[in-house]
């Protein structure tokens, strides 16, 4: 360890005395910046690969940016698209600020400890999935609630419990689009924890859910084995949906990052966790588990105007910047998952979140929160609590309303393209170019066509 601190040190130092000596550098052609900026600082974003990492090889690369007094605006890493090695390959995105004196030197110093380094356009898009097996590399996780490192866990003492997440972690990460989605067998007390959550939130929903979520609920019992003795399988579930709705399930290890997981319902992809939270604490959970998925989540996606709405929201989040991505999540936060909505005369819940936690359904449906109605533009810059029962909740005047108010938002949002998603291939189109265009309204004349057609015989 002490010798690596030692390279670090002169690498560091190395690049300060090369910064000294090309202080005078202009950007060379790689580069990408705001050149109009009037403090001489631009904004670049860079790509580069780091093989067999080890936690120096990040700290390397970190040392760089911080000796060009770096602001990084965003860092992300993903699995290496050519892996060298079994493991431990990355690729790594950075959006960061720099003097545009510096960015010549800068992307030199970077390429002595990384391969592949490229920069792009300011104005470039992040990736985005274009085909439903491109939801492979959407696995990020955010370990902010992982009983293995959050003290407040209900599981973090209970080594059985964090072995058993680190089997279904594993089911999760080797899963690709395509495979059977696994089968589980639940223990005795994965069940009994179903049934007592099961049990308790089955009461309200009569009194508390909106009619699509009570229709589908229905149909789930009858078809898909949802009762309290029986946790339902994702494989299950997911020939349910498809058929109703073109949705489908795939394991998720755990809470992912809001771009993979939003860009999964772009392809009617929702991403499931298929571990139950811990016995010590059924009626709550600090992170997304299958009770939260099967109950709250699944029956509003066997709804067609909901699915709709849901695929809206991941569709406007390819390509879409940090900021909207932001935007987007919170409004998915405020819909989604805590979204009410007025039904003849009363209040109902549509939000999973509400729909899969006894206790917030019923302060929810109370007089102690505040409600607004629903305006995606008010609604996606509004601070939310993901500790606490929230106090505002979001109105809808029905569901279709929801929808006609995201797809304006998202009307709103700039890119420099557009997207249409093909059901046949289960891929998305980036509309760029006139050709694109005239081939989508094609098959939208085709599909007039056979509409004009079924009126005639009515």
């Amino acid at each position: 360890m002490k010798t690596d601190l030692v390279g670090i040190s002169d690498q560091k130092e190395e690049a300060r005395k090369e910064k000294e000596m090309h202080s005078t550098e202009s950007l060379n052609s790689q580069g990408s910046l705001d050149s109009n900026r009037e403090d001489g600082r631009a904004t670049l974003i860079l790509t580069l690969t780091l093989y067999n990492v080890r936690k120096i090889e990040l700290s390397k690369a970190a040392k760089v940016f911080e000796t060009f007094e770096t602001e990084i605006h965003h860092f992300e890493t993903r699995r290496a698209k050519k892996s060298k090695t079994s493991d431990g390959d990355l690729d790594v995105f950075v959006e960061c600020e720099i003097h545009s004196a510096d960015i010549s030197i800068l992307i030199t110093s970077l390429k002595r400890v990384a391969e592949e380094v490229k920069t792009s356009r300011e104005d470039k898009v992040p990736w985005f999935p274009r085909k439903i097996q491109d939801l492979d590399k959407c696995h990020h996780l955010i370990t902010k609630y992982d009983p293995t490192l959050d003290q407040g866990h209900p599981g973090y003492a209970d080594l059985e419990y964090k072995k058993r997440r680190a089997f279904f972690a594993e089911l999760a990460s080797n899963y690709r689009a395509g495979d059977p989605l696994p089968r589980i067998k639940y223990t005795e007390q994965e069940t009994a924890t179903w049934r007592e959550v099961y049990r308790k939130l089955s009461s309200l929903y009569p009194t508390h859910a909106c009619t699509q979520y009570l229709d589908a609920f229905q149909q789930l019992k009858k078809y898909c084995g949802y009762q309290e003795d029986n946790i339902p399988q994702l494989q299950d579930v997911s020939r349910f949906l498809k058929e109703r709705t073109g949705f489908q399930l795939r394991p998720a290890a755990g809470l992912l990052s809001a771009r993979d997981f939003l860009a999964s319902l772009a392809f009617r992809v929702f991403q499931s966790t298929q571990y139950i939270r811990h016995f010590s604490s059924p009626m709550h959970s600090p992170e997304p588990d299958c009770c939260h998925e099967l109950l709250g989540h699944v029956p509003m996606l066997a709804d067609k105007e909901f699915a709709q709405f849901s695929q809206d929201i991941g569709l406007a989040s390819l390509g879409s910047s940090e900021v909207e991505i932001e935007k987007l999540a919170t409004l998915y936060w405020f819909t989604v998952e805590f979204g009410l909505c007025k039904e003849k005369g009363s209040i109902k819940a549509y939000g999973a979140g509400l729909l899969s936690s006894y206790g917030e359904l019923m302060y929810a449906l109370s007089n102690k929160p505040e409600y607004k109605l629903l305006d995606p533009e008010v609604t996606a810059v509004h601070p939310y609590q993901d500790q606490a029962f929230q106090p505002v909740y979001f109105i809808a005047e029905s569901l279709e309303d929801a929808k006609a108010k995201l797809q304006n938002y998202a009307m709103n949002i700039k890119k420099p393209f557009s997207l249409h998603f093909d059901p046949f291939t289960s891929s998305i189109e980036v509309m760029n170019t006139s050709q694109e265009v005239k081939r989508s309204l094609y098959q939208i004349k085709e599909e007039l066509k056979n509409l004009c057609l079924a009126l005639e015989n009515l």
